[in-house]
């Protein structure tokens, strides 16, 4: 049936106005969503333990001094902070551990959080690019550490480079980090030079102005590798903003693009016999992030509990 977590607290971190991670992102996506049959589930506030296995203590309660009692104020340049902003970012990892721990135990093959803020682009000590905590990273270490398993692939289709998941599991022999990315963009990393220090990061830049062409052939490639190493479990990081409707970047994907890469994923994920746990991460077109975030969960859904 696929599973779906999210939280009211995604409706609680405010922007400013103007601000491209607003509000009305989530609710695009839960509208979107409304009529599909999913497994439907609230996610859970985030264990201090799971945030600490990416984040260290001093930044956890760093961020915690940050948020204010009204009003906004300011991680980076362009990350806020909002009297619900850290209870979202708790929420979102949460939401990503459970689903994490529901896959494993073999509730259901897919799932999908949709949560905000995002996470792929903090870095170990570091918010940036609209990220508080990094969830899907820290998914990826729980399953790792908690769960005892092996072989984990994290696989990002948003078109900025996921900098804080590759920061993350750099040092990591046990993850694979594969992304397809525009380049040069925000945040200037995803070189293919960029392997990890095990080879075991995969980074395929696509060109400004590019279609969903090259971008099929880059994920053709990367789960070529995803059945090569045969992880246990794949993480996706969904963001919709290579769509050509957005105003953050310019890559020249169309609907049908998600459909077929995440096909691309969720077959290479089968041939593993590893559970998908799908994470919202960007997409700033309203119209264009819900259409392609319902094509993304039809496709979760095929695949059999």
């Amino acid at each position: 049936m696929t599973l779906l977590y999210t939280h009211p607290s995604g409706f609680r971190h405010v922007t400013p106005p103007s601000h491209p991670e607003q509000v009305a992102r989530l609710d695009a996506v839960i509208r979107a969503l409304a009529d599909l049959e999913l497994d439907r589930r609230e996610a859970p506030d985030a264990e201090d333990e799971d945030i600490l296995r990416c984040h260290p203590l001093g930044y956890l309660a760093a961020v915690a001094r940050k948020v204010p009692e009204e009003g906004w104020s300011m991680l980076d340049a362009d990350t806020y902070l909002s009297p619900g902003s850290l209870a979202a970012a708790r929420h979102a990892v949460g939401g990503v551990c459970a689903a994490v721990d529901a896959v494993l135990a073999g509730e259901d093959a897919t799932a999908f959080v949709a949560m905000r803020p995002p996470g792929h682009h903090a870095e170990r000590a570091r918010a940036m690019g609209f990220c508080i905590f990094n969830s899907i990273a820290i998914g990826a270490v729980r399953a790792l550490d908690h769960h005892g398993l092996d072989r984990v692939a994290v696989l990002d289709f948003d078109v900025h480079h996921g900098n804080g998941t590759q920061d993350l599991l750099w040092n990591e022999p046990r993850s694979l980090f594969a992304s397809s990315h525009q380049f040069p963009l925000y945040p200037g990393t995803g070189a293919p030079a960029e392997r990890g220090a095990h080879g075991q990061i995969l980074n395929l830049p696509l060109q400004a102005g590019s279609d969903g062409g090259p971008a099929r052939a880059a994920w053709r490639q990367i789960c070529d590798r995803v059945v090569e190493w045969q992880p246990q479990l794949v993480l996706v990081s969904a963001g919709f903003d290579a769509h050509e409707a957005d105003p953050l970047a310019s890559l020249a994907w169309e609907d049908g693009d998600f459909t077929a890469i995440t096909r691309l994923i969720l077959d290479a994920a089968a041939t593993c016999s590893a559970p998908v746990v799908s994470v919202l991460e960007g997409g700033y077109d309203l119209a264009a992030l819900g259409r392609t975030a319902r094509a993304h969960v039809e496709v979760l859904k095929e695949t059999p509990a």
